[in-house]
């Protein structure tokens, strides 16, 4: 802080706080905070941040800036405070709040959208009050943010409140710097706020007058689908407790298997359904709320097919108004023994962005659902509900999706940079742009293999850089010459860099810890293009992040995926494949019989046809996947031989180990080959003995899992000797694996590595452009120098 200046006594102080202060209650906690300490002054939102200008005797600015830093508001976020002396004003009186100041460039981080707060809840549910069961109530430390806001500063013209003029009483507390709805710019109550209607698929009024909300939960406990607007795009729903109710909402929406996703009132309602720990209670009662997934206890009444591949249950709890009343008024509605609980999947057919809008609904899902619950509140930004699994092992949780609740909250990165663009890759996309030390990381975007996801995927550049008002210096895309996302980069007129899929695993890994420097990288996962045109995806990297360097210093030793796609779709390709590498060619052990393919019954002519094309390489691309190891293991212990979603077959191996089961299977390092491999031909062959030899599902799963973590950390800590590291950075989608995560950690550290894991992003590609932009940053540093 610089020299003060002072008369009387009395000094004056300039404080710029950036950070997650605007839209989060900050101005008239600034504004308490000074009036409580004698102070004169003013506030006011600007383009760098939160600026206050603060006045009075120095023990009381210090008194000031002590509790500033102790007391903020719940959604408040400082992380930069600079204060300055500057000269007293004669004669102020009072401390004033004043009108947002616009600009170019900017310091504030704008806030996720958050669970409704306790303060609400308990003014929604007593009756007195003039916002009971109000599905839109709010406050400055709840509700809606990223989806309806337009730019910053945050104020309302900037949202889709726009259009909701203020009624008498709510004006009162949006003007009164003592009332908590002070400046929220989405209060609202039932007399000038939002309003919700119930319609059928041809837009006709259900309600007729009545409660939308009662007469909806009667309708989903009768067994009927809803479309129901939230926060960021629209739900599909339908009683979790009906199996006739789930599995006809999985016929309309073509989603056979994946897990569903499951609503509860409160926290005893989980404890019914699946295992809450104290970290997980702490996610499904906290202001984020995603769908945790939960270790699931048996007789809970849920439908069969809500999951059936897997023993674990996404839950999430109410984080809306909306939510809150629906789940009361259902589980009001049922019998008793039968858990409250409403599937809420994202609302869109499988492969599509989620739906945003209501004559978009009554479009697209009108041969999913019966009835349409909307409302009038315009949702300017698609979010789908973050996924994530508590790790008791680790500190920050596993994530399978990030988007509501955690977006747009930055990463902070180790070193300031040039604003770079992360164009992100095809499958579970995300873009990525960095302003300084920080990266904001969009929403999930989803699979870019359409128009419509294009189209989402241009909105949420466009909404990002004009929210944080940057323009990207340089484009970063994967190698892969066909992606969508590769094309866009190149039509953005931007200097754009090529960078392998696994590198920016390993480099988005290495951003979340703030490392620099060199460090091994195991990257493993389904599908990566390779720089030597196959299909890489059991990598083990050396990265030099402040070089922008990177070097393949092992995979696994290759094998064919014979069909190409139809191997990932059918992974009983993969493993009759990986039989042939391992010189099984006939069912049988070496032709001597004793064990049968388990996809030959299903597929017995396609199976036959097989040698052909891998004697040949007809359309068998080679790989060095560990995912489609997964896959084949899967499907060569007959527990999934097709899929219907992507990983399925890793999620079923995953959830067959059984942790009785001693041994493991070899997988040794081959250091003469280049790069470096691992012989996989020796795990395959092991696992085929086992089986020949009666070996069940569950025991060859715990060993291959148990074979593949201490042959990837022998070999990793063998090429980090030899590379002069010892950090290791551990990505891709094989570390969705919880056995795979927690345990290949644990043989690092016991090796004396230094692992890195994701807690920020997740570790599937939903991390690339993350990735991609923190290498486009060191490219854009060396290129300075």
């Amino acid at each position: 802080m610089s020299g003060h200046q002072s008369f009387d006594g009395v000094q004056r102080r300039r404080a710029v706080a950036e950070g997650q202060v605007q839209g989060v209650g900050f101005r008239p906690f600034v504004y308490r905070l000074a009036v409580e300490h004698g102070l004169t002054g003013r506030v006011k939102n600007a383009p760098e941040g939160v600026v206050m200008e603060l006045q009075g005797a120095g023990p009381d600015l210090d008194a000031f800036l002590s509790d500033f830093r102790t007391k903020l508001p719940p959604l408040a976020r400082v992380v930069r405070l600079d204060v300055a002396g500057v000269a007293p004003v004669e004669g102020e009186s009072g401390f004033s709040i004043e009108a947002s100041e616009q600009g170019a460039g900017h310091n504030v981080l704008i806030s996720p959208d958050t669970a409704t707060c306790p303060d609400c809840l308990a003014e929604m549910f007593d009756p007195d009050d003039r916002r009971y069961l109000y599905p839109f109530t709010n406050c400055t430390n709840c509700g809606p943010r990223y989806t309806i806001t337009r730019a910053i500063p945050y104020d309302r013209p900037v949202t889709s409140m726009a259009c909701f003029p203020l009624c008498d009483a709510c004006r009162r507390e949006y003007e009164n710097p003592m009332n908590r709805r002070f400046h929220a710019q989405p209060n609202a109550c039932p007399e000038c706020g939002p309003k919700l209607r119930l319609v059928d698929k041809d837009g006709r009024d259900l309600a007729q007058g009545g409660d939308p909300l009662a007469i909806l939960a009667s309708m989903l406990a009768d067994g009927r689908i809803a479309a129901i607007k939230g926060l960021g795009g629209f739900h599909l729903s339908c009683d979790a407790g009906s199996e006739t109710a789930t599995v006809l909402l999985r016929e309309r929406k073509r989603r056979p298997h994946k897990p569903l996703a499951v609503m509860v009132p409160d926290l005893e309602a989980a404890r019914r359904l699946g295992d809450v720990g104290e970290a997980e209670q702490a996610w499904l009662e906290g202001s984020v709320r995603p769908i945790v997934l939960l270790a699931r206890k048996a007789g809970a009444g849920l439908a069969a097919s809500v999951a059936p591949d897997t023993d674990r249950i996404g839950v999430m709890t109410p984080y809306t108004p909306l939510h809150h009343v629906l789940l009361r008024r259902f589980a009001e509605r049922l019998p008793p023994g039968r858990p409250p609980a409403l599937v809420m999947t994202s609302g869109n057919l499988s492969e599509e962005p989620i739906v945003l809008g209501n004559r978009e609904a009554l479009r697209r899902l009108a041969d999913i659902a019966d009835v349409f619950l909307l409302h009038n509140r315009d949702i300017l930004v698609r979010t789908d509900d973050s996924v994530l699994r508590v790790l008791p092992e680790f500190k920050t949780p596993l994530l399978f999706r990030r988007a509501r609740g955690f977006v747009p909250s930055p990463v902070f990165l180790p070193k300031p940079g040039l604003c770079v663009l992360g164009v992100g890759p095809e499958l579970k996309a995300t873009l990525c742009l960095t302003k300084g030390d920080t990266a904001y990381v969009s929403q999930h975007i989803g699979d870019m293999e359409n128009l419509e996801t294009l189209e989402f995927y241009k909105e949420i550049l466009d909404h990002l850089q004009r929210i944080l008002r940057v323009s990207p210096v340089l484009a970063v895309h994967d190698l892969h010459p066909d992606y969508m996302t590769t094309s866009l980069a190149k039509e953005l007129g931007l200097p754009t860099y090529g960078l392998q899929h696994h590198a920016a695993h390993a480099y988005a890994a290495l951003a979340e810890n703030k490392f620099s420097g060199r460090a091994l990288a195991l990257a493993l996962d389904g599908t990566g293009y390779g720089e030597d045109g196959t299909i890489w995806g059991g990598e083990i990297l050396l990265i030099d992040t402040d070089k922008a360097q990177h070097q393949r210093l092992a995979r696994l030793r290759p094998f064919r995926l014979p069909g190409g796609e139809a191997a990932v779709r059918e992974p009983w390709r993969t493993a009759q494949s990986l039989l042939w590498e391992a010189g099984l060619r006939e069912p049988g052990l070496q032709g001597q019989g004793g064990w049968e393919w388990p996809w030959l019954t299903e597929f017995g002519p396609a199976s036959r046809f097989l040698p052909q094309m891998l004697d040949k390489g007809v359309n068998a691309p080679w790989t060095s996947s560990c995912g489609r190891l997964f896959d084949g293991v899967s499907a060569l212990a007959g527990l999934c031989s097709s899929i219907s979603y992507e990983g399925q077959a890793a999620i079923r191996l995953e959830r067959a180990q059984d942790f009785s089961a001693q041994g493991s299977y070899p997988l040794p390092l081959d250091l003469a080959s280049d790069p470096a491999e691992l012989d996989v031909r020796e795990l395959v062959f092991a696992v085929a003995r086992d089986l020949k030899n009666g070996a069940t599902p569950g025991a060859v799963s715990r060993r291959f899992h148990r074979g593949l973590v201490h042959g990837l950390a022998e070999a990793a800590a063998v090429l980090a000797k030899r590379s002069g590291t010892t950090h290791v950075a551990l990505s891709g989608g094989v570390l969705q694996n919880a056995t795979v995560a927690v345990e290949l950690s644990k043989a690092l550290a016991d090796r004396g590595l230094t692992p890195f894991v994701h807690g920020q992003s997740p570790p599937n590609d939903g991390c690339i452009s993350l990735g991609q932009a923190a290498y486009g940053q060191a490219m854009a540093r060396n290129l300075e120098h």
